[in-house]
């Protein structure tokens, strides 16, 4: 099974990304495929997406790191726009709060958890160091580190122009991409604050997730909620 199909408390992974995201008031969503791209884009083409637009766009590299990923979008997103990670659990709260903040141009806002003693599997997580607000270094090596990369961004293009510049024969990662982003002053941090999230990369992730969402997914369930709109 495809990993963004990976059920949680109910709904695939990425419909839970949807819906949240939908709940903080986004309607448009730009998702990149790639292996067994068929079985996420037929799971959806069985659902009520009436007030969702999902556009398609299919990476043949998905072998290679997420940066290549990203860099396939960059033609049909207009800024600023929001990068989410298909697997990463989060409140809408914390999207509509990201989605308020003033956007330097040229730049990303990286939504970071301080609360380092709350990670969990903290040796795993992409480790940030800030100053002030600004991001100075990004990678899961930092020792040591003042937050961890909760894989929401806000971007302006500026997030391609630093990934083409970090292509090394045709490949690159999100990380190298912001780091370059950071050594020119251009990434900012949003501290989440308490809201809760959760990168789900090991079942072992996904049953603290499952757990940890768990009250607060069941709260957001109903014939009014927005939760619903993907029945």
């Amino acid at each position: 099974m495809p990993k963004p199909l990976v059920w949680v408390d109910g709904k695939p992974l990425l419909e839970h990304v949807i819906l949240s995201a939908h709940r903080a008031g986004v309607n448009v969503f730009v998702i990149v495929v790639g292996d067994r791209a068929e079985l996420v884009r037929r799971h959806f083409a069985t659902k009520n997406c009436s007030r969702l637009t999902l556009r398609w766009v299919e990476n043949p590299e998905y072998e290679k790191e997420n940066g290549v990923s990203a860099l396939q979008a960059r033609n049909l997103l207009r800024e600023p726009f929001l990068l989410l990670m298909g697997d990463h659990l989060f409140e809408p709260a914390t999207v509509k709060s990201l989605l308020e903040q003033p956007l330097p141009e040229g730049g990303v806002i990286l939504a970071v958890d301080r609360k380092l003693d709350r990670i969990f599997d903290l040796e795993d997580a992409t480790k940030v160091r800030l100053q002030g607000d600004l991001v100075t270094d990004i990678g899961k090596e930092i020792a040591p580190c003042d937050a961890v990369d909760t894989g929401m961004f806000l971007c302006s293009h500026g997030l391609f122009e630093a990934l083409q510049t970090s292509l090394k024969d045709g490949n690159c990662s999100l990380s190298d991409g912001m780091r370059h982003l950071a050594c020119h002053r251009r990434l900012r941090a949003f501290d989440i604050g308490n809201a809760l999230w959760q990168d789900v990369d090991t079942p072992q992730a996904l049953a603290y997730a499952e757990t940890l969402f768990h009250r607060f997914l069941s709260s957001q369930q109903g014939p009014d909620s927005t939760q619903s709109e993907l029945a």
